[in-house]
């Protein structure tokens, strides 16, 4: 494990931290984030932990203890502290007008042969009618889910 990532932290991080674990109300992640920055800390008076001793006290990999480390040193205590935002931009197959179109299909009369509608075969349905190009049952069930109505 690489281990050429040395945390320092001044007296203003160190107090913030403190207080971050002392107030209980930060995200468990963050919390966790921050302990093993104060561990790590070996500026004078810092209590200087090893890999080995911070893993085994806070119950996390050493790999952890690594980003949590690297990214403090890269990019400062804020990024540190908190999860990294997905890369990825996620597109929204069904706008408002289709989800529009879906929940009064789901509100509708079945197919014939059919008691109910069915995540597929609404989704089946919304591309034969041309809403969507394609559409999954998923994202048929999740865009019911958000609204207050009931398919049965």
């Amino acid at each position: 494990m690489n281990r050429k990532y040395i945390v320092a932290l001044n007296d203003k991080q160190r107090q913030r931290l403190e207080k971050l674990i002392s107030s209980g109300t930060a995200a468990a992640r963050t919390i966790t984030h921050a302990r093993i920055l104060l561990k790590s800390d070996s500026s004078e008076g810092g209590p200087k932990w090893a890999y080995a001793d911070i893993c085994k006290a806070l119950d996390v990999s050493e790999t952890a203890v690594t980003h949590v480390r690297r990214t403090f040193v890269q990019q400062g205590l804020d990024l540190a502290l908190t999860r990294k935002k997905p890369d990825r931009i996620y597109e929204h197959r069904l706008d408002g007008e289709a989800e529009a179109h879906l929940i009064a299909l789901a509100c509708g009369q079945p197919p014939d042969g059919r008691g109910r509608w069915t995540l597929r075969l609404l989704a089946e349905k919304m591309v034969k009618l041309d809403y969507v190009g394609a559409v999954s049952h998923e994202t048929v069930r999740a865009a019911l889910k958000k609204t207050k109505s009931s398919r049965g």
